[in-house]
């Protein structure tokens, strides 16, 4: 039961980061460079909520482990557009930093997922008389 909470938990700050994101986007200037960003950081800031909606329903521990990585990577990329974001001063530093500070740790929950399913994934593998991969696979 706990776990259930705490992904439906997640699963809502994920959704709430993808809507901030929308009004993120919508608050960069009406240029070359703020449209591109904006389409950028629409694509990866609002994709973690449903791929994680995805990984919640995955048909093995192993699509459940592929579907975490793409949440991860999509967040990491929109922390970069943020930092990128910041240091153009394209939008203030003080309507973007607690924003920045979501994405980071929601980054961070997702890696620590990760590394969890990987390490369950060969402690399994050893408990069954299996060699885990190398590679983590």
């Amino acid at each position: 039961m706990e776990n259930q909470q705490q992904a439906d938990e997640l699963q809502n700050r994920l959704e709430e980061f993808a809507a901030r994101i929308i009004k993120l986007a919508d608050h960069l200037p009406d240029s070359n460079a703020g449209r591109h960003i904006a389409s950028q950081i629409l694509r990866s800031g609002t994709s973690p909520a449903p791929n994680y909606g995805e990984a919640r329903g995955a048909e093995s521990r192993a699509d459940f482990k592929h579907k975490l990585g793409i949440v991860q990577k999509e967040l990491n990329e929109t922390v970069i557009w943020m930092r990128v974001i910041s240091r153009t001063n394209l939008v203030k530093a003080s309507k973007l930093d607690d924003l920045l500070d979501e994405a980071t740790q929601l980054a961070r929950i997702i890696t620590a997922s990760v590394k969890t399913v990987r390490t369950n994934r060969r402690v399994s593998a050893m408990e069954n008389g299996k060699r885990p991969m190398e590679n983590g696979k």
